[in-house]
């Protein structure tokens, strides 16, 4: 079968991104799209995936959409493709004419639906507005999705809320191949997009009452957030480090390999693959009892999932479990590496491939 996956755009590469490029490797698909940094795919792994451009867009985050829903609106495609994957939801009105098609669905889009006023007021009322009017659009377009793939019961929550159709879970992966274990070197990691939703804010007063550890944060803005990453770096305590984007997978993996413990405190965040990857390196995640982490963290075995997160009992986490591997190195060694076990390239793979299949057959 000839696929095409339609994604929203490749120049920044978060999780989404490494699962459809996973995808296209395995499937040998092409991937649709339009804005797009090579040299950061090539670091990672995927120099000969397939991406074709539909053409250039704006890079501010508004616009950026905006323009995207434009392009797909009035996608015309010169090959012909046998099925249609449809990635990133600002690609969704291509659906009416694309078909028979499958939404790996990483989440309804946040900003219009449980984060529309996290960043924004609500009595913006010329962006509200605009969000109310691509809300009604988006909930027409996705009636054109033929089925519904997503990485959380979190996600099967809001797909059902929001579009009030069902869909199936299938965990998201990461290549276990790439991570391995090493002896701590006494630093903490955050792997995570700079985004005012990944409350990075809290791991900065974390690390200000942890004066005697490091706290490593790897990721980068996009243009809308780099005031926010700014007053970050300024409000950032002197053993806090800003190592900017990393897309080099062994030092990424190096990385990974000689932390002590991983953090992660996104706000009910869809899924989390840098858990994962965390876990597969054989390191101890402390994240929030909240989204995609109760899913893939299991307390008191491959770390500690905090209710209510705040600084205080993060800094009591992290202080627990540094005493913890103090007396045991290895304590959560094995839990963690078997824990990752489970979101396998080659399982992600073979259920994807089943959901094809079940359209042809």
């Amino acid at each position: 079968m000839k696929i095409a996956i339609f994604h929203h755009y490749f120049d920044e590469i978060g999780g989404a991104e490494l699962v459809l490029l996973h995808l296209a490797k395995k499937i040998n698909a092409t991937i649709i799209t339009t804005n797009i940094n090579q040299d950061k795919i090539n670091k990672l792994g995927f120099s000969k995936v397939k991406i074709i451009s539909i053409g250039k867009i704006p890079k501010l985050d508004y616009l950026k959409q905006l323009f995207c829903l434009f392009k797909f609106s009035n996608l015309k495609l010169k090959e012909k493709y046998d099925f249609f994957i449809f990635g990133g939801c600002f690609t969704i009105p291509a659906a009416k004419y694309y078909s028979p098609n499958l939404w790996i669905c990483f989440s309804p889009a946040r900003g219009l639906y449980d984060l529309r006023y996290y960043e924004t007021s609500k009595y913006n009322f010329i962006l509200q507005f605009f969000k109310f009017l691509t809300i009604k659009f988006d909930q027409s377009w996705v009636k054109h999705i033929n089925k519904i793939n997503v990485p959380s019961n979190l996600v099967k929550e809001r797909v059902k809320k929001y579009y009030n159709l069902d869909s199936k879970v299938i965990y998201h992966p990461i290549d276990l191949q790439n991570f391995y274990y090493s002896s701590n070197r006494d630093y903490w990691l955050s792997v995570t997009r700079i985004d005012p939703y990944k409350r990075i804010e809290l791991q900065l007063k974390t690390f200000k009452r942890i004066k005697n550890k490091k706290l490593l944060i790897i990721g980068e803005p996009n243009k809308q957030n780099k005031k926010y990453f700014n007053k970050l770096k300024k409000d950032a305590p002197s053993n806090v480090i800003f190592m900017g984007g990393i897309y080099n997978k062994k030092d990424l993996a190096d990385i990974y390999s000689k932390c002590s413990g991983f953090i992660a405190t996104s706000k009910n965040e869809d899924f989390g693959l840098s858990v994962i990857e965390a876990m597969a390196a054989g390191k101890p995640v402390v994240a929030g009892n909240e989204g995609g982490y109760k899913e893939t963290v299991i307390n008191g075995k491959t770390g500690v999932l905090i209710d209510d997160i705040n600084e205080e009992k993060l800094t009591e986490a992290i202080n627990k479990v540094d005493d913890e591997l103090n007396k045991n190195p290895d304590k959560y060694r094995g839990a963690c590496i078997n824990q990752a076990k489970k979101f396998s390239v080659d399982n992600f793979i073979k259920q994807i491939k089943k959901e094809i299949n079940d359209f042809v057959l």
